[in-house]
């Protein structure tokens, strides 16, 4: 679901370039929040097949790093193969929000990703957001976004919360 914040008469461009889903995740956001601020925890709920492996210390700070080895064909768009990107942390509220944008070879390609994470009832709400309106111009020719459909993100989200449930039992 493409979600804006704007009556329809207030529509930007920017909300065609952008997708959140969300679900109710029955854990604390601190469960939540060190499943994605640990490198591992990205590769371990990532839907799309792309992350193959992580390296680094959990994140901590806008501006904190970790290097993610890929691999392009899990979405046989683009015939990159293996490589390596750095996820460069743009924001990070402890158990409110963290959000990153991709790295390679000391370039930004401008699209951001984030959870979003809000308590509710019978644990947190979950916000997965996808935001490719800052995206290189380049890169919009050479590449269709989303990159990640929406359905990724979707089963993102229930990786996640069978994540944070297993990490809870070990």
């Amino acid at each position: 679901m493409t979600v804006n914040d704007h009556t329809p008469a207030e529509k930007t461009s920017r909300d065609t370039e952008r997708t959140e889903v969300s679900r109710l995740v029955p854990a604390p956001a601190a469960a939540i929040f060190a499943v994605l601020t640990d490198p591992q925890g990205h590769v371990d709920i990532d839907a799309s097949g792309m992350l193959i492996d992580a390296e680094g210390e959990p994140v901590e700070r806008p501006g904190d790093r970790f290097l993610v080895h890929m691999d392009r064909e899990a979405l046989g768009d683009v015939p990159l193969g293996k490589y390596d990107v750095e996820v460069v942390i743009t924001e990070l509220d402890p158990d409110r929000e963290i959000a990153w944008t991709v790295e390679a070879r000391g370039r930004r390609f401008g699209h951001i990703y984030g959870y979003r994470l809000e308590p509710a009832e019978a644990g947190t709400l979950v916000t997965s957001y996808y935001d490719w309106s800052a995206a290189d111009e380049e890169w919009k020719q050479r590449v269709t976004f989303p990159v990640i459909p929406e359905t990724s993100l979707k089963a993102t989200l229930g990786i996640l919360e069978r994540t944070v449930r297993r990490r809870a039992a070990a």
